[in-house]
C-alpha cells in the first residue's frame, strides 16, 4: 500500500542536527519553535509530522547526538582494559566537548539541568540519560573485575560515578570557556585513579 500524503522535503537527520545545535546552545527551555523551525529550515506542520512537538523533538535531538557527537562511548566501552576504556572515555569526552564550529560543553548537561516546573519531564529525561551511560560502564568495570583486570575489591558503580563525574564537570568547564589543552590535563590528571 503506497503511503499517504507528499514525501518529506528535507532530510530527517539533518533537521535534527540543527534542533541538536540549537538545544545545545539555548537549553531545552530557552529554545523557542520558532527557533527550531528558522534552524532546521522547515515549517510548523513538517515539524510536527515529522518530528511531534517540542518536548518529542528534543528527546529524538538527544537521540541523535547520543548517536553522533557521543558515539565514543560505544567505542570506550569496546575497549579491552578498564584503563583503556577510561582513557577512552575521558579523551575523547575532551575532544566532543571542544569541537570547533559546534558549542562547547555537553547537550545533555546544558540541555536541561535546570527547568521550569512544567519541565521536569526534561530535566528527567536527561538524568535518565545519564544515568544509562553510568549503567553501562559500571556493567563494564564488573567485567572487567571479573576477568582480572581491576582488583577484586573495586566498586565498578563507584569508579564509573567517578567517571561520569569527571566528564560533567569537564563538559561544565568547556561551556565556560575552558581550553581544550587544560581539560586534557584534567582527564590525565582523573586517569591516574585506574591503574
Amino acid at each position: 500500500m503506497a503511503g499517504r500524503g507528499r514525501p518529506r522535503g528535507f532530510d530527517t537527520d539533518e533537521a535534527l542536527d540543527a534542533a541538536v545545535e540549537v538545544f545545545w546552545r539555548q537549553g531545552y527551555e530557552g529554545t523557542t519553535l520558532d527557533d527550531l523551525t528558522t534552524a532546521m529550515g522547515i515549517n510548523r506542520p513538517s515539524l510536527y509530522a515529522a518530528f511531534g512537538n517540542k518536548e518529542e523533538t528534543f528527546k529524538q535531538a538527544v537521540t541523535r547526538y547520543a548517536e553522533v557527537d557521543m558515539a565514543y562511548v560505544g567505542d570506550a566501552l569496546a575497549e579491552p582494559t578498564a584503563r583503556a576504556v577510561a582513557e577512552h572515555y575521558l579523551r575523547s569526552n575532551v575532544l566532543a566537548i571542544t569541537t570547533p564550529g559546534k558549542p562547547a560543553g555537553c547537550l545533555s548537561i546544558q540541555g536541561g539541568l535546570a527547568g521550569s516546573p512544567e519541565d521536569q519531564r526534561i530535566v528527567r529525561f536527561l538524568a535518565d540519560s545519564r544515568a544509562s551511560g553510568e549503567r553501562r560502564l559500571t556493567e563494564r568495570f564488573r567485567r572487567a573485575v571479573k576477568e582480572g583486570d581491576l582488583d577484586a575489591d573495586e566498586k565498578p558503580a563507584e569508579l564509573a560515578k567517578y567517571l561520569v563525574t569527571v566528564s560533567a564537570g569537564l563538559a561544565v568547564q568547556a561551556s565556560a570557556g575552558a581550553s581544550r589543552a587544560s581539560l586534557q590535563r584534567v582527564a590525565e590528571r582523573a586517569l591516574l585513579a585506574f591503574p
